[in-house]
């Protein structure tokens, strides 16, 4: 059985230690984190108690970080992070979904009571979990602080992986494996895509006979039949007919760590065009792929494909990919890197993307990616799995 703690305690502080510099930079005091990636990052912290207020608080001058959350939820982080029981601070349940009362009146009491000295503050503005009302409780009650966007602080820390991230992705890279197995021979003609949905999902859980997998942060995305042409739609229970296709964007995750993977897949013969349009995405991908190395930009990458698809008449006008990790529902992405035009983010050893450059006409849509990490030389694939 794994620890519940995924790193070593010298591993969390060295990326400790590579925020704070980055807050020294930004001229930050304190930094207050409410992504629950960010979250598990820093702290091991892993609970499904982000439906309510939760922080992790780091402070530039001190070595170890606190943990804001439910009480319910203490024991969670007794048990998942390294931090000393000291550093756990909680609020009462008399908080939770209040219309009067909000647990950050509880952070900001506490904060008046021994953090005073402090006086900029950042703040992750665009996370999916720190609400509006959040920062106008801390600004109200912390009024001698003095609040910045600090989004993408963390974020950006997370690009580079370590050895033993890397080790988890490419276990998530198996579980994908088996889950997109699992959804490829469930396809069949006169099969509910509900049910290619619970096969994909009982193999994302199950993992693989040595190690099991964790929920991943989206759902199995399964458009099919005449909804090719509509990405991120789920699944419905419609019985497939002979050559629908089905496209199938998945991906295994453990501990936390995503390997994204997606394919196309047809109730027997797939129609001409769904063919001619695989090929174009297969040959962009294959092209790009061989072309990836340290020291290209992101969007160096994505003219690539644009100028390989555009030999075949296609074009497409949306990112190809994005930087992948550690994350939590509602997103796998880390929000940092995009393969598009203008980003001029320089590829690095043991950076990982998903890249996914799939290609939706007006009726019909293909899907295929990978998931790789940049090595010295190159990139290596995350999954393995016929395109």
């Amino acid at each position: 059985m794994r620890s519940l703690t995924l790193f070593s305690k010298n591993e969390y502080l060295e990326r400790i230690t590579k925020v704070k510099k980055k807050m020294e930079e930004k001229g930050l005091d304190v930094l207050f984190i409410s992504d629950p990636a960010n979250i598990n990052y820093l702290t091991g912290y892993d609970g499904w108690s982000f439906y309510v207020p939760q922080m992790v608080i780091l402070f530039l001058e001190e070595d170890e970080p606190y943990w804001f959350g439910r009480a319910q939820d203490v024991n969670g982080a007794r048990a998942t992070s390294w931090l000393s029981p000291c550093r756990l601070l909680s609020y009462d349940d008399e908080y939770v979904h209040s219309r009067i009362k909000h647990p950050m009146e509880v952070l900001a009491s506490w904060m008046k009571r021994y953090k005073t000295k402090v006086k900029r503050a950042g703040v992750e503005m665009e996370a999916y979990y720190f609400s509006p009302r959040a920062l106008q409780r801390l600004e109200r009650k912390c009024s001698w602080l003095r609040f910045n966007d600090a989004h993408l602080l963390v974020n950006e820390v997370r690009m580079i992986k370590s050895n033993t991230e890397i080790m988890y992705m490419k276990k998530a890279g198996n579980i994908a494996e088996l889950a997109m197995e699992a959804g490829y021979n469930a396809v069949q003609e006169g099969a509910r895509v509900c049910d290619v949905a619970a096969a994909i999902s009982q193999a994302q859980i199950s993992g693989t006979a040595e190690f099991g997998g964790d929920y991943p942060a989206i759902v199995p995305l399964l458009p099919a039949g005449a909804l090719t042409y509509a990405p991120h739609i789920s699944w419905t229970d419609e019985a497939l007919k002979s050559g629908d296709p089905v496209i199938i964007e998945l991906a295994g995750c453990y501990g936390r760590y995503h390997a994204p993977l997606a394919r196309t897949v047809s109730a027997n013969k797939p129609n001409d065009i769904m063919t001619r349009l695989a090929e174009a995405v297969t040959e962009g991908i294959e092209t790009v792929l061989d072309q990836i190395k340290p020291g290209l930009s992101c969007e160096e990458i994505e003219q690539l494909w644009q100028e390989t698809i555009a030999r075949r008449g296609y074009c497409k006008d949306s990112r190809i990919g994005y930087s992948i990790g550690v994350n939590y529902p509602p997103d796998w992405g880390e929000h940092t890197a995009s393969l598009r035009p203008g980003d001029k983010t320089i590829l690095e050893p043991n950076m990982a993307f998903h890249l996914i450059p799939g290609i939706w006409l007006e009726d019909v849509g293909v899907e295929i990616s990978e998931s790789f990490v940049v090595t010295e030389d190159g990139c290596e694939l995350l999954c393995r799995f016929p395109r």
